[in-house]
C-alpha cells in the first residue's frame, strides 16, 4: 500500500517491555496508518527493536502514570495529522475494523463533521479466552480522536482514559485487547495487587469531582461514571460480592469456561476485594489521625 493510500490517522503506542505484545500490534498498523510512532520508557528487552522493524518512530520518555505518559505524547510527538489512533501494546486492530475506519475516512466529508472522537468496541482475550459475557462485551473506548480536542486527565492514577467536549460516535467492529504475558496468571495477579492499593488511594483521597458527567444514558464513560457513583455508595466488603454474583450468574459469565471462570472472580470479585481492604485500612488511619488531632487541640 502506496502513502498515499494510507488512511490519514496517525498511530502511537506506549509501551515498556512490550516483547511479548508489540508485534500483533504494529502489524496491525504498518501499511495502514499513515504514521506510526511508539513512546517507550526504557525498555530493557526486544521491544524497540520490534518497534524499528516495522518502520515505527520510536521516541524516549521516563514513565509516571500512564495518564502523564498519554499526556506528554500528545503534547510532545510531532504528529502530522488531525486524527490521532491511541493504543496500548497489547491491543491490535482486526481487518474489519480497519475496513470500517478506512469506509468512515474516506467517505463523504460531512460523515466526520462535528465529530471529535470514536469509541471502539474492545473485545477482550483471557489466557486464549474470548471473555464474552459477564457484561464485559462490548465494551466501548475512546481510542480514535482529533488531536486539538481530546484531553487526559493527569489525576488518574492507575489506567488512563481519553475525553472531549464535542460529538461522538461508536464504530461496529472489534479492537483486540490480549495481554499474553498474563498467560502466566503471577504477572496479572502482582499487577492487580499494585493496582488495588493505587485505586484505593484514588477512592480514598482523589478529587471528588469527575472528568465527565455521570449520565446513564449518556456516551460510554459517562455511563462508566454513573455506574461508578453507585457504586461508591455500596458497603465495603458486601459489593464485590454482589459485583461477582451479577456478572458470574445475572450477566452470564459462566458461559466463558474455564478461563472465564478465572477472570471473572479475580476481576470481578478478588481485585474488587483488595480495593475494599486497602481503602477499609486507609480510611481507619484517617479516622486514627482526626482522633490524635482533636486530643491535641483540646489539650492545648
Amino acid at each position: 500500500m502506496s502513502l498515499s493510500d494510507r488512511v490519514p490517522i496517525s498511530s502511537v503506542v506506549l509501551t515498556y517491555n512490550e516483547q511479548a505484545n508489540l508485534a500483533p500490534c504494529m502489524e496491525s498498523l504498518v501499511g495502514w496508518a499513515s504514521e506510526l510512532f511508539v513512546v517507550d520508557s526504557g525498555s530493557t528487552d526486544g521491544t524497540r527493536h520490534i518497534a524499528e522493524r516495522y518502520g515505527a518512530h520510536v521516541i524516549e520518555h521516563p514513565f509516571e502514570t500512564h495518564a502523564r505518559q498519554w499526556q506528554w505524547a500528545l503534547t510532545h510527538v510531532p504528529f502530522q495529522h488531525a486524527w490521532i489512533l491511541a493504543l496500548d501494546a497489547d491491543q491490535r486492530l482486526t481487518s474489519e475494523l480497519k475496513q470500517e475506519i478506512d469506509a468512515l475516512f474516506r467517505g463523504e466529508a460531512d460523515r466526520l463533521r462535528g465529530i471529535d472522537g470514536i469509541y471502539l468496541n474492545r473485545r477482550q482475550i483471557f489466557r486464549g479466552r474470548w471473555i464474552r459475557h459477564g457484561g464485559y462485551y462490548p465494551k466501548y473506548l475512546l481510542k480514535l480522536f482529533r488531536r486539538d480536542r481530546v484531553h487526559v486527565d493527569e489525576r488518574e492514577l492507575i489506567d488512563h482514559h481519553f475525553y472531549v467536549s464535542g460529538r461522538t460516535r461508536t464504530l461496529r467492529h472489534d479492537l483486540i485487547e490480549e495481554n499474553l504475558k498474563e498467560s502466566d496468571i503471577r504477572f496479572w495477579i502482582e499487577k492487580h495487587n499494585r493496582y488495588a492499593a493505587l485505586q484505593a488511594r484514588v477512592d480514598a483521597f482523589g478529587p471528588s469531582d469527575r472528568a465527565v458527567a455521570p449520565r446513564m444514558f449518556g456516551t460510554p464513560d459517562e455511563r462508566t461514571a454513573g455506574l461508578k457513583l453507585a457504586w461508591d455508595r455500596l458497603p465495603l466488603y458486601l459489593r464485590p460480592f454482589l459485583y461477582f454474583c451479577y456478572r458470574y450468574v445475572v450477566r452470564l459469565g459462566f458461559l466463558d469456561g474455564k478461563q472465564g471462570f478465572v477472570f471473572h472472580v479475580l476481576q470481578a470479585f478478588w481485585y474488587r476485594l483488595l480495593i475494599d481492604i486497602h481503602l477499609d485500612d486507609l480510611r481507619r488511619q484517617r479516622r486514627s489521625a482526626l482522633v490524635i488531632e482533636a486530643s491535641k487541640a483540646r489539650n492545648k
